[in-house]
């Protein structure tokens, strides 16, 4: 983007008299050229300040045009849309500075402003870019095409402003497609090398993003975006800690002087760390670094903070697969913590969104989407059919493994689904009463009531041990395991004499008595149903323990 052209200084040269120049005006002008073939932005605006302030001229450089320019490439944008408008309230050809103006208004984010401001200036290619963009962040789709007609096949900026757009719509294929063209046309434009790594990056291409990357680092081994993305690359690749490494180089470059880098830098350590710092640094690049509040979001979900991540998502309209999805995981847990049926139907079709999408739908998140759209509609054997797609990426993953020993469970496969729950190493998860109970459950369908005994009484003293007492004697009850599911009544009358725990050990007490009878049971069982018997107050008890020690004594037992 040029913006302080060589025409605004020839303009200059012409309208005054040739003057004999001193040393220290042709040291300034060469010191200032200096500054900006090297790209040192910093030291280029703190000269042109320094002229600014004792109102002195640099030969060949009117100091507010280039201040404009040097500041907007040093990316303090506010600065040099204050040179530009200083420009435009006192020249009268000021055409083009009010293009210059809104090409800072739209990265400030002033989209609005920045529009406006675009027609002020001269028609150009720069003033119809510059509205093609506005037009896409604003999100008017009629502007956007009147504008992209008027884009021209034969003008690189062009191609790449529409390459641009294509990228910040998701189509990151049609964009690497014209960055290769350019290319192809043009092999001196190396910095497409980073353009086309950070969009197969994006498809998720992430070797390759590497190899394409390092034809640029081979030239250009301090530049920070491409160390930046070569890091990213080796978090997705392998972990943290090699990413940290890759962006050490970075850190330790003296030349990094750009402060969104910084800042980007400092967003990907706290990631790389997972998480470590998140509080101290995500908040202050809320509106700097987009991914910072989705990261966020993620920091308090692992917390288990669902209110505060749900506060800092539930304004942002998702535009990207992952926004959709993470707006999705919010709703739902916003909606199981609170009983919200609103919020889970939201997340439902936030993940049916992304699942179904031509672009997801084949993509292991898509898959997990659509697994999670069925999850919460309780159609368990599409979950399966998901969930069985990609099981093989996560075998040991403990999230999966939970969820994927739920939905087995939940369609009768209880043989697969305890080899998933019993896979779970995850401390955290072992601890919940819904991994207990649905584990407990498991073993009771198994015919393997004791174990799930035995969960019982490792427990805590808790309300969730009632619950999952409850649970056993009725399961066992159901499926016919009598001895422990009269076991488990007899713990609850006791902690609640009510009617109805009497009748279900009463009717798992004789239910054992019978698989006695049967052989099923062992005789000894008939002793402790006996002793739990006696543990209530009822006049039935006598009737039914007098029936019990006569068969025994009449077939030789003792009892």
């Amino acid at each position: 983007m040029l913006l302080a052209s060589g025409r605004v200084k020839q303009k200059q040269l012409n309208a005054q008299p040739q003057q004999p120049k001193g040393p220290t005006e042709v040291s300034r002008s060469k010191q200032l050229e200096d500054y900006i073939s090297t790209r040192d932005f910093t030291g280029a605006v703190a000269l042109l300040e320094f002229h600014k302030a004792h109102d002195t001229p640099i030969e060949g450089y009117p100091v507010l045009p280039w201040l404009g320019y040097c500041a907007f490439h040093l990316g303090n944008y506010t600065r040099a849309l204050e040179a530009y408008q200083e420009l435009t309230d006192k020249e009268e050809d000021v055409a083009e500075f009010h293009t210059y103006a809104a090409c800072c208004l739209f990265y400030l984010g002033q989209y609005k402003e920045a529009e406006e401001e675009a027609h002020k200036g001269e028609t150009s290619t720069l003033q119809n870019k510059i509205l093609f963009h506005c037009s896409h962040k604003l999100g008017d789709d009629h502007k956007l095409m009147v504008y992209h007609q008027k884009l021209q096949q034969d003008i690189i900026e062009d191609q790449l402003s529409l390459a641009a757009v294509h990228y910040f719509r998701n189509h990151f294929q049609e964009a690497t497609d014209i960055y290769k063209k350019i290319l192809l046309e043009n092999r001196e434009f190396v910095a497409l090398n980073v353009y086309i790594a950070l969009c197969y990056y994006k498809l998720e291409y992430y070797d390759v993003s590497l190899e394409v990357l390092n034809v640029y680092l081979q030239q250009h081994a301090d530049s920070a975006i491409a160390i930046n993305l070569k890091a990213c690359n080796h978090y997705r690749l392998y972990n943290g800690k090699a990413a940290e490494a890759e962006l050490k180089v970075l850190i330790d470059l003296q030349s990094v002087s750009y402060n969104v880098e910084n800042d980007v830098v400092k967003h990907n350590l706290v990631v790389f760390r997972s998480g470590e710092s998140a509080l101290q640094v995500f908040p202050g690049l809320l509106d700097v670094v987009p991914e910072a509040r989705l990261n966020l979001v993620i920091y308090y979900l692992r917390a288990d903070d669902i209110t505060n991540a749900h506060e800092l998502i539930k304004d942002l309209e998702p535009v990207t697969p992952s926004e959709y999805t993470l707006k999705g995981v919010v709703s739902a847990m916003m909606g199981q913590d609170t009983g919200s049926r609103d919020c889970i139907k939201s997340a439902q079709q936030y993940f049916q969104l992304v699942g179904a999408s031509q672009s997801e739908c084949d993509t292991i998140p898509g898959r997990q989407c659509m697994a999670s759209c069925f999850f919460l509609l309780k159609q368990f054997e599409d979950v399966l059919i998901y969930l069985n797609s990609i099981k093989s990426y996560f075998l040991h993953d403990d999230t999966f493994l939970y969820n994927y020993g739920l939905a087995l469970a939940s369609t009768g496969q209880w043989k697969d689904a305890e080899a998933a729950f019993s896979a779970i190493k995850t401390e955290k998860f072992r601890a919940e009463y819904c991994y207990l109970a649905w584990l407990a459950r498991t073993f009771i369908h198994l015919k393997q009531p004791k174990r799930a005994w035995e969960l019982y009484l490792k427990m805590d003293t808790r309300n969730e041990s009632f619950n999952l007492l409850t649970l056993i004697a009725n399961d066992c009850y159901k499926l016919g395991s009598f001895y422990y599911s009269a076991k488990a009544f007899d713990v609850l009358e006791r902690l609640d004499p009510s009617p109805e725990f009497w009748d279900g050990k009463r009717g798992a007490c004789i239910g054992v008595f019978q698989q006695v009878v049967a052989q099923k049971e062992p005789v000894d069982a008939l002793r402790d149903v006996i002793a739990m018997l006696r543990n209530t107050q009822n006049a039935q008890v006598d009737q039914i323990v007098r029936i019990l020690r006569n068969w025994a004594k009449d077939n030789g037992f003792k009892a």
